[in-house]
């Protein structure tokens, strides 16, 4: 009677054990297959990033050695004028932007989706200034904007309407670069549409029989199926808000003229810091001032803002989904 059941222990054992090994090769191959993704992940962000948050709390000027000041970079944000200005600066761009470029891809892609012919070719029209360099795309814009040499202006006075300086008025400048990045949001354009595409067909005819009109069944039935991928647009309009650089720097330099032959300015914020933003400061403290730890300092508190921001948004929306499916 023992031997039999030791020969059950035994023959209940191997497939275990077998088992075991299947799972461990299963979970060396995987690792395997994800080493190269997390070295690169480890050595691009996550390196970087500590690197950034170390060099926070110190004067490091790149070329001495990093001498250690505690929080006396983040007080100092506090006393810089021009960092205020540049925080404000760049809050305008987030409210304006996000919601500027979410509600114009919003409706050029439902637009486009109510198209019964050349769908094709205006989708094509729509996304390809997103193709279009920052840089390109800004100065194209500089110069239909012009004070009285460009196209707009010359439109504007056929109605007797005398132009703003534009890119040379503190008041319109930060407007002119809005138009410029909601002129090549075609991007965020075609994922809203190709979400509005795949809305089924079942919900908008049950809408029908149950007598919603167009604009009802619009707001009843698409909106709150894209949800998601509005929600995606809101927080990439955030992020690429609070990096907003390139478009500044150019529209800044062409119109005080201040840029060189390379290309490189000694006027940042043109006219009155009215275009300052939040990284042109961090580059101005980092690359022209070479007080490093300043600028990591600022780049630390962009990377907490940029990921509270993201992940209060997803938290909003997995409880909304979660309210809906009850």
């Amino acid at each position: 009677m023992t031997a039999t059941l030791e020969r059950v222990d035994v023959a209940r054992t191997a497939p275990a054990k077998g088992r075991s090994r299947a799972r461990a090769r299963h979970r060396l191959t995987v690792l395997a297959l994800m080493a190269p993704a997390t070295l690169g992940f480890a050595l691009f962000f996550g390196y970087p990033l500590v690197a950034t948050i170390g060099f926070s709390f110190t004067k490091y000027d790149l070329i001495n050695a990093p001498e250690w000041v505690g929080w006396e970079n983040y007080a100092y944000m506090f006393s810089d004028k021009l960092f205020r200005t540049a925080v404000y600066n760049t809050l305008w761009f987030v409210v304006v932007l996000t919601a500027a470029r979410v509600v114009f891809a919003l409706g050029v892609a439902s637009v486009i989706a109510r198209l019964k012919s050349g769908v094709g070719l205006v989708r094509t029209l729509c996304y390809l200034p997103s193709l279009a360099p920052p840089v390109a795309a800004t100065l194209v814009f500089f110069l239909v904007m012009r004070p009285n040499e460009g196209p707009l202006d010359a439109f504007l006075g056929w109605f007797g309407v005398d132009g703003p300086l534009w890119f040379a008025d503190p008041v319109w400048a930060k407007p002119g670069i809005a138009a410029v990045v909601l002129w090549v949001s075609g991007d965020l354009m075609i994922i809203i549409l190709a979400a509005i595409l795949d809305v089924p067909q079942e919900q908008y005819e049950a809408a029908e029989l149950d007598g919603a009109g167009p604009v009802r069944r619009w707001w009843h039935v698409t909106l709150p199926t894209i949800s998601p991928v509005l929600v995606f647009g809101v927080v990439n309009s955030i992020i690429l808000a609070l990096q907003l650089f390139t478009q500044a720097v150019v529209a800044g330099s062409a119109a005080s003229g201040s840029a060189d032959v390379t290309g490189s300015t000694k006027v940042l914020g043109f006219p009155e810091n009215s275009t300052l933003t939040f990284p042109m400061w961090l580059y101005t403290q980092g690359f022209r001032y070479f007080d490093m730890g300043y600028a990591a300092a600022m780049a630390t508190v962009l990377f907490v803002i940029s990921f509270a921001a993201t992940a209060l948004l997803v938290q909003r929306m997995r409880r909304a989904s979660h309210q809906e499916e009850r």
